[in-house]
């Protein structure tokens, strides 16, 4: 099951979803950012099984989601309500792209509870509960086809969040490097193979020598890979018969 939950004061909302293996779906898609906060205003059916079925780890998540009869009880608790839109809307809610505005949903998490608010899958959010909204978010996409699957916006919405809230760590192998002391062998015994190929110019072999050197010097070599280079160098020194 999946427990890691990154900030209990986001809480995702979906108002009226018609269809139950959305909500599953829903689940899913926030859990595996880490949140665990979700809302359900008056859907369809509740629990259901196909909720359920595609709820898939994260069952924990739909069965402890709230059930509220209207929006205003949904999120009577949050002190900021973000709602998303799919669309250019002519009215005096602020509209950001979710990108643009997602740092600010952390900042105000950090102090109080916020909700994200989704509408339902055929017509969004009406104008009446944009009302309750502090600002509005967008998904940038394609001028075509601009719909996104509930389950897709929510999980879009929720991974830029996370990240945020805590950008992943570029992930280092563990790898032993090869020392100055290696490295400056593997050169030598470079230039002398290069040298005796004729690939290199015995007059100015400092030159080639030295981008060489940068380009292994980016590749980071650790200390198998500079032994199976010398080795690669040395079958070249064996005498042929």
């Amino acid at each position: 099951m999946l427990k890691f939950v990154l900030n209990q004061k986001i809480q995702f909302v979906l108002v009226r979803p018609s269809h139950p293996g959305n909500i599953g779906a829903v689940a899913r898609a926030i859990a595996t950012m880490g949140f665990d906060q979700l809302a359900l205003v008056s859907p369809s059916e509740h629990p259901h099984p196909e909720s359920r079925a595609r709820s898939s780890a994260a069952l924990d998540v739909l069965l402890n989601a709230s059930v509220h009869n209207d929006l205003e009880d949904a999120i009577g608790d949050s002190g900021y309500v973000v709602g998303t839109t799919a669309r250019n809307r002519r009215i005096s809610v602020p509209v950001s792209p979710i990108r643009d505005f997602v740092d600010e949903i952390v900042r105000i998490s950090d102090k109080q509870k916020i909700s994200i608010v989704f509408g339902p899958e055929t017509s969004g959010l009406s104008n009446e509960e944009i009302d309750r909204c502090n600002h509005l978010v967008y998904i940038p996409s394609g001028e075509k086809y601009s719909s996104l699957n509930l389950a897709m916006a929510v999980q879009v919405v929720a991974y830029e969040i996370k990240m945020s809230l805590s950008p992943d760590e570029k992930i280092i192998p563990d790898r032993n490097l090869a020392s100055g002391q290696e490295m400056e062998l593997f050169y030598e015994h470079l230039k002398e193979v290069l040298l005796e190929t004729g690939f290199l110019n015995p007059r100015n072999p400092k030159q080639l020598m030295r981008r060489l050197r940068a380009l292994f010097n980016r590749a980071e070599l650790d200390e198998n890979e500079v032994n199976i280079m010398r080795g690669i160098l040395t079958s070249y020194q064996k005498p042929k018969e």
